[in-house]
């Protein structure tokens, strides 16, 4: 088994705590948002063409997936470069800053990619259904940026 299966959630598990800084450099704690769905997606870096696309598909269909879970995004970037990318594209969720890549790492979001033929290690984009109890409802690896925030909704349609 490799490294990345290790680290991999399952459904069911409780969700790895977190303390990250958001844009606006305040903290956000998962532990205060108990009693609340949460949509957790990691994603490699912001204002890329992906990330740009994954972040507005989930912006768009804020209103419809509000009512059953908060969305936030994580990333390595800095929370300065969070508050461009939120203000580039008025993107509605907060985005939290990992730098140290921990909570990345926490959730198995960070391991061997590969790209044009070549194998390296970053970010593996990844999105979390949590509970509003704090436990894993859903967890999915390796997804593609394009239509992703809709089958995130259309899962959220048949837990609801």
């Amino acid at each position: 088994m490799d490294e990345n299966q290790n680290a991999r959630l399952a459904v069911g598990e409780l969700a790895p705590q977190f303390c990250l800084s958001d844009q606006d450099e305040n903290l956000l704690c998962l532990k205060d948002l108990l009693g609340r769905a949460v949509i957790l997606y990691f994603y490699p870096k912001d204002m890329t063409p992906g990330c740009t696309t994954e972040a507005c598909d989930f912006n768009d269909r804020l209103d419809r997936i509000s009512p059953h879970a908060m969305v936030i995004g994580i990333s390595p970037d800095t929370p300065e470069s969070h508050r461009k990318f939120r203000s580039s594209y008025g993107l509605q969720f907060p985005l939290l800053s990992d730098p140290t890549l921990d909570t990345i790492r926490a959730y198995g979001a960070y391991g061997k990619k590969m790209n044009y033929g070549k194998t390296f290690e970053g970010i593996i984009r990844s999105t979390f259904l949590i509970s509003p109890a704090g436990r894993i409802d859903q967890a999915m690896y390796n997804v593609k940026a394009t239509g992703h925030a809709e089958r995130v909704l259309a899962q959220l349609n048949k837990e609801n």
